[in-house]
């Protein structure tokens, strides 16, 4: 007779003592010059922060990119140059030649190693050019490249005004996005679409994510009469959104925890505490969580989750059963492990670079729930994994795909182990409904190209030549 064995009280957390295996943050600026259209990016760091940017974003050779890089020599370390007279040089430059809204500068390990003082510096250089400059320590100390956003983040946070220009509050049209959602509109109509939104304090929704995805954000929480006041990034420095003390903010991405560490201390907002909204669980958590703290009944919500769900029934079928291991690298890990565990994986551990456990605290319990509902068991979450160690689980454990940073996928694709590259799901459209089955469309598609071979009898050469 078999006794089951019975299920652990909560999550099981470690920690190792390995080092944080991932890109360096100062890659964030591949994306947030993207996002905020009028900036631009002065990297403050050495030849080899401007070589890790230049094969970071080689995929960008095409785009005009919006960023530069301040190379400290040999002299500035021995301080034997002017920091100040160096950068001012850089930044009449840029003015001169960009002339954006606003200069961010990127700290790098360098000017954390030998004590620049950019904070001082920036304030005198900005009154003189008469451009805002924004200073972020994105530099290799943090715990995972994503972070870099959040540090970024973070420093607009206190950029943010804390009161709306009387114009603009005429309108109520001050970000881009309610200028978009309100295009073509007559003035009757947009005032009859306000008058739908439920009376609730404002809310305001902070990471950098494409445009489509804010819209359909800002649509899906439109639909249960919550309106959407900003976004943190606004699309252009000149639209970011109105803070006051009071006012609610809400997370999308797991790695901003110290963006809402600023939002609550510095700016005195509250912050809903919910889900991420990745997968159609995870969407829908977030949106009830909202919903809950503003009194407001949602609805529709069954209906638009199942939908979902079985539009992905294709790609179900080929998960279901299967089990996933994450070697960590972006801090996306639970949320994506929690997905897939609804879409019937199992998943024995979440490898991490760093866990905060108050900001992710509603998406670990979520998991927990989810593990619960499916009857598997609950995942070990590894911070700071030890590599070697890693590899030696991985053996013994033979999951159906690793997820992994770029670094290790092609030693463990040699040794016959199936691998998705981490960093694919940093730059995925993959928050909200809509864009759950994108999602399933990487993670799927190792497996699928196994069975491919499979049904082409290449997968017996492929183990002969790893053997060999």
């Amino acid at each position: 007779m078999t006794v089951a064995q019975p299920q652990p009280e909560g999550l099981t957390f470690e920690c190792e003592t390995g080092n944080y295996h991932t890109f360096c943050p100062i890659s964030c600026v591949a994306w947030l010059y993207q996002k905020i259209e009028d900036s631009f990016f002065l990297v403050i760091g050495t030849k080899t922060c401007g070589y890790f940017l230049q094969n970071a974003m080689g995929v960008m050779i095409f785009a005009e990119p919006r960023y530069a890089m301040a190379e400290l020599e040999e002299g500035d370390i021995s301080a034997k140059l002017n920091d100040y007279d160096e950068l001012k040089r850089l930044c009449l430059q840029i003015k001169r030649d960009r002339n954006p809204s606003v200069i961010i500068w990127i700290g790098t390990c360098t000017t954390e190693i030998i004590k620049t003082d950019l904070e001082g510096l920036a304030p005198k250089l900005e009154s003189e050019l008469g451009i805002p400059i924004v200073v972020a320590r994105a530099n290799g100390l943090d715990y995972a490249f994503t972070q870099g956003e959040d540090t970024v983040l973070a420093a607009m946070a206190a950029r943010c005004p804390d009161k709306a220009p009387v114009a603009e509050t005429e309108k109520n049209e001050r970000n881009a996005i309610q200028k978009l959602l309100n295009f073509g509109k007559q003035k009757e109509d947009v005032a009859q679409e306000e008058s739908e939104y439920a009376n609730h304090p404002p809310l305001v929704l902070f990471g950098s994510l494409p445009d489509p995805v804010v819209t359909n954000l800002t649509l899906e929480l439109k639909k249960q009469g919550i309106k959407v006041s900003g976004w943190l990034p606004a699309k252009r420095y000149t639209e970011l959104p109105v803070l006051e003390e009071g006012y609610y903010v809400a997370g999308v991405n797991p790695f901003l925890s110290r963006t809402a560490t600023t939002l609550m201390r510095r700016r005195k907002c509250k912050l809903i505490g919910a889900p991420f909204p990745i997968g159609p669980d995870g969407t829908r958590a977030w949106i009830e969580k909202i919903c809950s703290v503003f009194n407001i009944e949602p609805k529709g919500l069954d209906e638009r989750e199942a939908q979902i769900w079985a539009s992905m029934e294709d790609y179900l079928q080929i998960v279901r059963g299967k089990s996933v291991f994450f070697m960590g690298d972006n801090l996306l890990e639970v949320s994506l492990a929690r997905f897939l565990i609804r879409c019937g994986m199992t998943c024995p551990e979440i490898g991490i670079p760093y866990m905060d456990k108050r900001y992710q605290d509603a998406e670990l319990k979520l998991l927990e729930k989810t593990c619960h509902e499916m009857g598997v068991p609950l995942p070990t979450i590894v911070e700071k994994p030890d590599n070697y160690n890693q590899i030696q689980r991985i053996y013994e454990l033979k999951p159906d795909l690793v997820i992994t940073g770029m670094a290790h996928a092609n030693p463990l694709e040699a040794r016959g182990i199936n691998t998705k590259w981490s960093v694919e799901f940093t730059f995925a459209q993959m928050h909200g409904f809509t864009n759950a089955r994108d999602i399933l469309e990487l993670v799927t598609r190792p497996l699928r190209r196994n069975n491919s071979l499979k049904d082409l009898g290449w997968d017996k050469l492929v183990k002969e030549d790893a053997k060999v």
